[in-house]
């Protein structure tokens, strides 16, 4: 079944859950991204401070290239191996970001990949560690706060809990309100309506190429609960706001009955 848009159809493509959590999310703060930093180097810090105390405690009287082996091996174990494991296990979340409310993503709002978070962490181990000054200018010049490693990974770090106008109203395209007045949209899950809402409510701040992708994925996912299919021609954006503005005003309806149904029985 072909769905229309206006170049002649939504391209068919998977959607993962995640893709669509971050629609909500804006580009972290510098201070934000500091404070989240200082808190995982403390972390790190008494981390790989036990490491050393144990592996001396452990192999006491080993020779000096071996104690200097096992201490290189924690070292890159805490600092590349933390953020990586945590990342990728949390899904773009280390306890800084965590104790911040921020979370890494993909540029195009994908969630982060194992690859992706080695390459941060690989990075970060020379534009922090050692030469901690890159990472600041690089995050200071560049407006979403990324570093080296977020352009090498192709990431960027973002604010979970940026404020939104939660109640703000989807227009009704009016070239599709006849359309959406008898479709059918019992099946819609919330969970996929709420993930179109957040895509409309931000898409004016997502990139040409996430802006076309994202559309056409949700507006595939719900049309796989929506019938009949729109008028052709309709885009992305506007089939999404004219499900979601109909679905409000059917549930407005439904409430205004109950309440007058109420209000006759008293």
């Amino acid at each position: 079944m072909a769905y229309p848009d206006s170049g002649g159809g939504f391209e068919r493509s998977s959607l993962v859950t995640g893709d669509a959590v971050v629609l909500d999310l804006r580009p972290a703060g510098f201070a934000t991204r500091m404070v989240a930093l200082i808190v995982d180097g403390l972390v790190q810090g008494l981390v790989l401070a036990g490491l050393i105390i144990l592996a001396m405690q452990v192999w006491a009287g080993i020779d000096p290239a071996a104690a200097a082996a096992v201490y290189l091996g924690a070292t890159v174990l805490v600092l590349v191996g933390y953020p990586t494991a945590f990342e990728t296990l949390t899904r773009g979340r280390s306890l800084g970001k965590m104790a911040l409310g921020l979370r890494v993503v993909g540029t195009d709002g994908s969630p982060e990949r194992f690859r992706q978070a080695l390459a941060r962490a690989l990075c970060g181990a020379v534009e922090i560690w050692s030469f901690s000054v890159i990472a600041l200018i690089s995050s200071l010049l560049n407006r979403d706060g990324r570093r080296i490693g977020d352009f090498v990974a192709g990431t960027l770090v973002v604010q979970e809990r940026a404020g939104r106008n939660r109640d703000e109203a989807i227009p009704m395209p009016p070239h599709l309100a006849q359309w959406a007045s008898v479709a059918e949209l019992s099946g819609l899950a919330p969970e996929t309506a709420a993930m179109a809402r957040q895509y409309l409510l931000r898409r004016n701040e997502l990139t040409e190429e996430a802006h076309h992708r994202m559309g056409t994925r949700l507006a595939n996912l719900v049309a796989e609960s929506v019938s009949p299919p729109p008028p052709p021609g309709t885009t992305p954006p506007a089939y999404l706001s004219a499900v979601l503005a109909e679905r409000r005003n059917r549930e407005e309806r439904r409430l205004a009955e109950r309440r007058a149904s109420g209000q006759s029985w008293n």
